[in-house]
């Protein structure tokens, strides 16, 4: 929205609120600067993890709700998900569900089965930076980012940010 309009900065009336918005950005930020070094959230299960096989096709929920559980591949399992880990949405899903569809392997194929047949594989860039753990690793990131951005947005002030439209 800010291509297409100019940001509504609330004005508050409390200065004390102003600094909890300034903590909160600066927390945010850090978090989502250097997502990829998060620890894993405490109280989810890696079931598999020492199987040593990493290699992702694609992630997947074992029913369309069950969502505290994602298999990894056929060896690696994650559960113990939080809900609130799922309230944090980026372009209108989860950033967990965005990882999922983002980090599986697809090829160039229109309906009619033609394309240009090049395969993605994200597999290959945990190869190439010589971390197979990579996408596993990233995914568990993003559970603890997403429970802690959701954590520090829950905790702003409320306000109206009705008055902060020009009249």
């Amino acid at each position: 929205d800010l291509k297409k309009m100019l940001p509504r900065i609330p004005l508050v009336e409390d200065v004390k609120n102003f600094w909890k918005f300034s903590k909160a950005g600066r927390a945010l930020a850090e978090l989502h600067i250097n997502y990829e070094t998060v620890d894993p959230y405490k109280g989810v299960k890696v079931i598999g993890e020492d199987s040593g096989f990493f290699t992702v096709e694609k992630m997947r929920f074992p029913k369309k709700d069950q969502k505290d559980t994602i298999i990894f591949n056929n060896k690696i399992v994650v559960s113990n998900i939080p809900a609130k880990a799922y309230e944090y949405v980026v372009n209108g899903k989860s950033a967990i569900e965005w990882i999922m569809e983002r980090y599986q392997v697809t090829i160039d194929l229109n309906s009619k089965g033609e394309g240009s047949g090049i395969k993605n594989d994200p597999n290959d860039w945990a190869k190439e930076v010589g971390n197979p753990r990579y996408i596993l690793d990233l995914l568990l990131s993003i559970i603890n980012v997403s429970v802690q951005t959701v954590e520090i947005v829950n905790q702003l002030p409320k306000i109206d940010f009705g008055s902060a439209v020009p009249k």
